[in-house]
């Protein structure tokens, strides 16, 4: 049986279409893909993360602990604020990608992948240490993200604590809608906005609040198509896709999250040996010049010779034209280079790119 999120029914009464995700119903969209993705991307978009995981580290050693199973450091991290990591396992391979959010000196809260929740649990508990306490409150715990231009206006009509005081990847702690509310100023768009934490059975509230609040800003429900076009525009990790257990940080274009110089941490070893000796491979962004748009899977060649596959593609309602990230050999992994990929069959010819795909304009002085 599907697992299902507190604001199942409520996704039903807005027609969503629903899909199986990693055993979840979960919606896929309301009215379509594209305009989800451009109302995020213009105005605001309301999404239902409920499925994410939450997992509590407590406890005198719970920072030395975290020091330890993350590759990221949370040393100079102050309280009410949020970092980006992963998680590895001795060979290097990624457990999962997470925020880790400093509630109190001896309180972080991770927010973890749904999909990856028992299993990040697992490994945690595994390697758990004495003066530490691990918690899957993932059931306790429902989650909103408010994207898009507009969601500071929207939200600050009926959010008791002034946003303009939240700094990205910082959070608080106040009533929204008259409800009990942790607020991140994080998401997974490239758009402003908030991640909203609330008890389960405040969730629906909250969600009907939120829409009714940004009616005249043209505020819509978004599922999980838009969800993925908007990451993926922006060369944002997905965990199955351009990060699992068979690939590490370091070829993923996450070194930048790997602080070799705070210590000792799982996974330490491995990746010093892969840096040194060189990567084989490369997380890379490619657009098509052919028409044709590559999926997960699909083959990538470089003079007639296979040199990788793709992780993630779509159609990118921002640039129209189809966009794509894949693993190549790292000696083809050349900005500007030309690929190959086996689409349906046919070799149709693809361009790598600097990513982020997409780029806010700027605005005129």
């Amino acid at each position: 049986m599907l697992k299902k999120t507190p604001l199942n029914d409520f996704h039903k009464v807005l027609n969503a279409k629903m899909i199986n995700f990693g055993g979840w119903e979960m919606p896929l969209l309301y009215n379509s893909v594209i305009e989800e993705h451009h109302a995020v991307r213009k105005t605001a978009g309301l999404f239902d993360v409920s499925h994410m995981g939450e997992i509590n580290i407590s406890g005198p050693k719970a920072k030395e602990f975290l020091q330890h199973v993350i590759t990221n450091d949370i040393e100079k991290l102050s309280e009410g604020k949020i970092l980006y990591t992963v998680m590895c396992y001795q060979d290097g391979g990624v457990v999962d990608d997470l925020l880790v959010h400093k509630v109190a000196e001896d309180f972080f809260m991770l927010c973890v992948n749904a999909n990856n929740t028992l299993t990040d649990f697992q490994w945690l508990s595994e390697n758990q240490i004495t003066g530490t306490r691990v918690i899957n409150a993932s059931a306790e715990n429902s989650q909103l993200a408010l994207q898009g231009p507009t969601a500071e206006e929207i939200l600050q009509n009926i959010a008791d604590i002034d946003l303009k005081e939240i700094e990205y990847y910082h959070f608080r702690t106040g009533k929204t809608a008259q409800v009990e509310t942790l607020i991140a100023r994080t998401g997974y768009t490239g758009e402003d906005g908030f991640e909203i934490y609330c008890k389960p059975d405040s969730a629906e509230h909250l969600f009907r609040n939120i829409l009714e609040a940004g009616k005249k800003n043209g505020i819509m429900p978004v599922g999980l198509g838009a969800r993925d076009t908007l990451r993926l525009e922006m060369g944002y990790a997905l965990y199955g896709h351009e990060i699992d257990r068979n690939c590490n940080p370091l070829e993923a274009n996450l070194a930048w999250i790997v602080k070799f110089d705070k210590g000792d941490f799982i996974g330490k070893e491995a990746l010093i040996k892969l840096k040194e000796s060189g990567l084989n491979r490369k997380l890379v962004g490619f657009e098509m010049i052919d028409r044709g748009i590559p999926r997960a899977g699909y083959k990538i060649f470089k003079n007639c010779n296979e040199a990788g596959k793709v992780v993630s593609g779509t159609f990118s309602p921002s640039l129209k034209k189809a966009i794509a990230t894949g693993y190549v050999a790292v000696e083809h992994a050349n900005i500007g280079e030309e690929i190959e990929i086996n689409v349906h069959e046919k070799k149709r010819r693809g361009k790598i790119v600097k990513t982020p795909f997409y780029r806010h304009k700027k605005k005129n002085s």
